[in-house]
């Protein structure tokens, strides 16, 4: 998050009322709720309802949206969380083993080219687990670079695409390698390959997906399937970084990791 963006948001939260606001939001869920509601909730007046609801708003803390003759608010989870999780990196910032808050965990999501699946699921992992979470991605194949129309569509919706590269799984072995906590692959013909170590034995989990190269059809209905894949990741890891991974021992956790495939359609 860019620094304007951040103080935005803390200036937005260091109000008594604008504070309650967010929490009952944030506990009422993406549905959110009517104006009225919050309004009866918090025994907050109308006009001034409203003023601190467009602080909020404009700190990029909540979003409206109109349900009939009603608009209904709802807290930016995303956002929340980007929030959470530089607070956590802060606090763990210190190198000498001491006082730190929580160590993140390094992810690796494997396809044969690294070129399309593996990237977008780095690219969202790095948007919803900013602080707990460190995406990476790899092939065993890698393309010389990634599909340009999957960096367009991660770029259009406000991903950071920068740093996004087709790379070998062989950059993460060795003993200068990051360790890797969890590895998952996101296409079946790793199924036939013989994964390298990815250091001590990474919680490991499949979550099958449709290769977009061998998409077939116009732009219009590759730019819909495109949608799909991204959706479909989306849903996955925004219920992977749910999970209490801190608490669970290896066998539960890889069960966790494994459960969310099925549980989500592509």
């Amino acid at each position: 998050m860019e620094t304007e963006t951040i103080t935005r948001a803390f200036a937005a939260l260091a109000q008594e009322t604008r504070f309650s606001m967010l929490r009952l939001l944030a506990s009422a869920g993406a549905s959110g709720l009517a104006a009225g509601e919050i309004a009866t909730r918090l025994g907050v007046p109308p006009s001034t309802l409203s003023f601190h609801l467009a602080a909020l708003d404009r700190a990029g803390l909540v979003a409206a949206s109109r349900q009939g003759r009603s608009i209904r608010y709802a807290a930016r989870l995303d956002t929340l969380r980007s929030l959470l999780g530089l607070l956590a990196e802060t606090c763990s910032s210190d190198h000498s083993g001491t006082d730190r808050l929580s160590p993140a965990f390094n992810v690796l999501f494997l396809c044969t080219r690294n070129a399309a699946r593996s990237i977008m699921a780095e690219a969202i992992l790095d948007r919803l687990g900013a602080g707990r979470f460190r995406a990476y991605s790899a092939g065993s194949d890698p393309a010389p670079e990634p599909m340009p129309e999957v960096i367009a569509k991660l770029a259009s919706l406000g991903h950071d695409v920068s740093r996004l590269a087709s790379k070998s799984w062989e950059v993460f072995t060795g003993p200068a390698a990051p360790r890797m906590d969890f590895v998952i692959a996101l296409c079946d013909t790793l199924e036939n390959r013989t994964c390298p170590e990815f250091g001590d034995r990474p919680v490991t989990a499949a979550w099958p997906l449709p290769d977009p190269a061998a998409f077939r059809g116009s732009a219009a209905e590759r730019e819909r399937l495109l949608d799909d894949l991204y959706l479909s990741l989306q849903r996955r890891i925004d219920l992977f970084v749910s999970l209490p991974f801190d608490h669970a021992d290896r066998l539960a956790a890889k069960a966790q990791l494994e459960a969310i495939g099925p549980r989500v359609a592509a």
